[in-house]
């Protein structure tokens, strides 16, 4: 382990931090909240403090960069950013709890949008924009915004992003690392501000629209109001949902519409994939849940929002669908499972890698019934490595793994086996919202269980094997050096 890198990486990503929070801090100041700006100068002093000592004592000689460092510095960073992130709420006496805030930052970064605030609307300005800002930075990543605005330190930062990006699969767009990191936030801020334009448009105020934009684009889900969407217009409810769908598509996709390869971008199979699910799910909902609305547009527009808000794990939420019918509340849940396609701000297991293990689960039927076939495995055209496919099955089991870890961890509070199956589930799959809390929160389990929470919102959005990695002791023995 090359620890002298990945500290002094953890002190730059410090400062990068500290500059982020230069905008709530100005938006308190806007305001005129003395105490959230008291906060965020305090934070912002700390943090440039500490990445100053992390930057100065741990100058490495060798700045290369492994796959173990790669994982490492991607969860140590995300914990350590939480750790920080957390200070301004509870300096500022909004969310006194430590425990309360690390539960709030952490769901704000890993885009889970799971809240343990009773009252939103008392929280001020700038604490709520810090609140939704850390899902648009956790949307990407933290370490891709990082390779976009800074010099690369080491030409493989492929292994950060391999770490940190979703899905079974990793590419480049071009072959700079850096230059792929710049485009993919060039798209993300063109509809992160399209959105923000349409919401403005339909008689939303400056800020509500900026934050909304926010969560949506991190398809994180925090809001401003305590019903979360419910009290806004049908209009502003069709234009979230739609870009919920949007920013839960494989970034690649915008890019080759850029370049006017648009017969590319549209053979894409989990592209297709996608949809059908989305348009399925839509209209077996809206059909189930039809006479518990007015009309049929009230019916479509909700069963749409609900499953764009599910499927792309972004947690918004237009009525208490815990009440709806089993047949619907069953389609949502398994939609908790799937997720977004890879590539996009979305949690879950990712489209491909659902429909990687459906193609292997028939290969080997087939091979079963004809022991000589040799049928490839392929995705997108293009044959799937077995290191790859076997990846997959791995992860899987790991997932469920994790999944019954925190599950049994969650028994010992006195709740129903759903309310903490759902919880445990929208946690991980990094959703928010669950059955049983849906128009609640998170406040009622304890302390203990909301760091068990946070740990596996934080286990969902790295995908596992950063988070174990940071916590195995063989992470950080020396690396041996090979004698000549």
């Amino acid at each position: 382990m090359n620890r002298r890198m990945v500290f002094y990486l953890l002190g730059k990503i410090l400062y990068i931090e500290a500059a982020l929070m230069s905008l709530p801090l100005v938006c308190s100041a806007i305001y005129k909240e003395s105490k959230s700006l008291f906060a965020f100068v305090i934070t912002i002093l700390l943090s440039l403090g500490l990445g100053l000592a992390l930057t100065k004592f741990n100058r490495p000689k060798d700045k290369t960069i492994f796959a173990k460092e790669g994982f490492v510095i991607v969860a140590l960073t995300w914990v350590v950013m939480s750790l920080i992130g957390a200070l301004p709420f509870v300096i500022s006496g909004e969310i006194p709890n430590f425990f309360n805030a690390f539960f709030e930052t952490v769901s704000g970064f890993t885009t889970t949008g799971a809240s343990i605030l009773t009252d939103v609307e008392a929280i001020s300005h700038g604490c709520l924009f810090w609140r939704s800002f850390t899902h648009w930075v956790g949307g990407m990543g933290i370490l891709v915004l990082v390779m976009a605005i800074v010099p690369t330190e080491s030409g493989r930062s492929m292994h950060i992003a391999r770490a940190e990006m979703p899905g079974p699969i990793v590419g480049k767009l071009v072959p700079k690392l850096k230059t792929t990191a710049k485009i993919l936030y060039l798209i993300y801020i063109c509809f992160t501000v399209l959105e923000a334009i349409l919401l403005l448009a339909g008689g939303m105020s400056l800020f509500d629209s900026i934050l909304h934009s926010l969560g949506t684009a991190g398809t994180g889900g925090f809001g401003v109001k305590a019903d979360s969407l419910a009290s806004y217009t049908p209009y502003m409810q069709w234009v979230i949902a739609i870009f919920m769908l949007i920013f839960g598509v494989n970034f690649n996709i915008y890019y080759l519409i850029l370049v006017r390869k648009i017969r590319t971008a549209f053979r894409s199979e989990e592209l297709w994939v996608y949809i059908g699910i989305v348009l399925g799910a839509v209209a077996i909902i809206t059909a189930n849940v039809y006479n518990s609305f007015t009309n049929f547009a009230d019916a479509l527009r909700n069963a749409t929002f609900q499953v764009a808000s599910v499927i792309t794990t972004t947690g918004y939420s237009t009525v208490n669908f815990s009440v709806w019918p089993n047949l619907s509340k069953g389609i949502l849940f398994l939609l908790m499972f799937i997720g977004g396609c890879a590539g996009s701000t979305a949690g879950g297991l990712k489209v491909s890698r659902v429909v990687l293990l459906v193609k292997r689960v028939f290969s080997n039927l087939k091979r079963s019934l004809h022991p000589r076939s040799t049928e490839l495995i392929k995705l997108e055209g293009k044959k799937v490595e077995t290191d790859t496919a076997n990846g997959v099955l791995v992860y899987f089991a790991l997932y469920f793994i994790c999944i019954t870890a925190v599950f049994f961890l969650l028994l010992f509070e006195p709740f129903d086996m759903e309310t903490n199956l759902t919880a445990t589930v929208s946690c991980f799959n990094n959703i928010g919202p669950a059955y049983a809390s849906a128009w609640d929160n998170y406040n009622i389990y304890s302390s203990f269980s909301k760091v068990v929470l946070s740990f596996a919102m934080l286990l969902g959005r790295l995908e596992i094997y950063p988070m174990i990695l940071l916590f195995s002791p063989t992470s950080w023995l020396k690396r041996r050096k090979i004698k000549k």
